[in-house]
């Protein structure tokens, strides 16, 4: 992440934002040191998979369940 300050930021505004929409890259807007704003790039719901939701990233898919406890142990709790 990147930290700018907001005059900087006033005088190149459409050049820094040219530049968050290629890279992809965060930057952060200071006033007197202090955070202000934060740019992040815009993603449009097609760029996420249509299957996941919002917590896609935080939950892991196994592939297959029953291999852990072996199937003789998933017979047993019939």
């Amino acid at each position: 992440m990147k930290t700018m300050g907001i005059s900087k930021f006033k005088s190149h505004a459409l050049k820094i934002l040219g530049q968050v929409a290629k890279t992809h890259e965060i930057i952060i807007i200071t006033k007197r040191g202090k955070p202000l704003v934060q740019i992040t790039p815009y993603r449009s719901n097609s760029d996420t998979d249509s299957k996941s939701g919002k917590l896609s990233d935080a939950l892991v898919f196994e592939k297959d369940i029953l291999s852990p406890l072996g199937e003789e142990m998933w017979d047993a709790c019939k």
